[in-house]
């Protein structure tokens, strides 16, 4: 569940909520191309992919910085007691709290809470659940939301069209007790991340990057699901909100993450998580993290 990585003097851990083989390729991904994916197939690391039962592997995973004093987790993951419309996520009940103080850092020691984009499977945690009433799990922690994002969220859940409670009991709770900061663009936050839009999965979706002593890694969120999305950047997921977008932001980001050497972090990988981007030619393939 919790699984270490350095970029040169920062320390980051990966604690995973759940992984497993769970999404169907063509419920995961409209597009999908059986006859493509074929030919590519063999490039997929062990693990990350079961024929026999036709589902990739996706896992959720809450990525913790220690960066000088600030200890800074990026997204929030599902969370526990949340009901949610997929089996998987539907009212979680995992030992979150116990796998961070392994890790290294309590709830009340967590300094900034980094949200790359809205999506209930990235919020969860913001909140916990304490006589009846969803309060913050970090509350000496602020809260940095892409500002387009909350507006666009705020704005499905006062329609009824948000399709789960995600943004009354994971969002309204860390705004009502003034903990949020809202993320207007690129920029630097939390004193050590760069912010950079990477809008199309959400219309605010923000990667954020990491350098230090001459070492790469960027928290790519949901630009890539799978590492089959690497593999055919083509691909969008079913819950791409703005798909033009997505398949832009994937094509610069594998340029960007490949020229750069960058160790990629996004939050549903497969172990080892994490890995490299490497370009041969028009093609992009993965290598996963040692």
């Amino acid at each position: 569940m919790i699984r270490e990585q350095k970029i040169g003097d920062v320390r980051v851990v990966a604690i995973t909520e759940y992984v497993g083989p769970t999404h169907q390729p063509e419920a995961t991904f409209p597009e999908f191309d059986r006859a493509l994916f074929a030919r590519r197939e063999a490039e997929l690391p062990p693990g990350f992919w079961y024929p026999h039962m036709d589902r990739f592997v996706i896992g959720i995973h809450i990525w913790v910085v220690f960066a000088g004093p600030s200890v800074i987790l990026i997204d929030a993951g599902v969370g526990n007691g949340k009901p949610r419309p997929a089996a998987r996520a539907n009212m979680l009940n995992t030992l979150f709290p116990a796998w961070m103080e392994a890790a290294g850092t309590t709830p009340d020691r967590v300094t900034h809470v980094v949200m790359t984009h809205l999506h209930s499977d990235h919020i969860g945690w913001n909140t916990r659940l304490d006589q009846g009433r969803w309060v913050p799990t970090f509350p000496n922690a602020r809260h940095l939301i892409p500002r387009r994002d909350f507006e666009f969220f705020r704005d499905l859940s006062e329609t009824g069209k948000a399709g789960d409670s995600s943004f009354q009991d994971s969002l309204l709770p860390v705004v009502e007790a003034d903990l949020v900061d809202f993320v207007e663009g690129p920029g630097e936050v939390a004193d050590c991340l760069q912010a950079v839009e990477a809008f199309g999965h959400t219309p605010g979706q923000m990667n954020y990057w990491l350098r230090s002593r001459g070492e790469v890694g960027v928290f790519c969120a949901d630009i890539f699901h799978h590492p089959v999305q690497i593999l055919n950047p083509g691909l969008n997921t079913a819950f791409c909100i703005l798909p033009a977008e997505a398949k832009a932001t994937r094509a610069k980001f594998l340029l960007e993450a490949s020229a750069e050497k960058a160790l990629i972090m996004p939050c549903h990988f497969p172990s080892p998580h994490c890995g490299y981007v490497r370009r041969n030619g028009e093609q992009f393939s993965f290598e996963p993290a040692i």
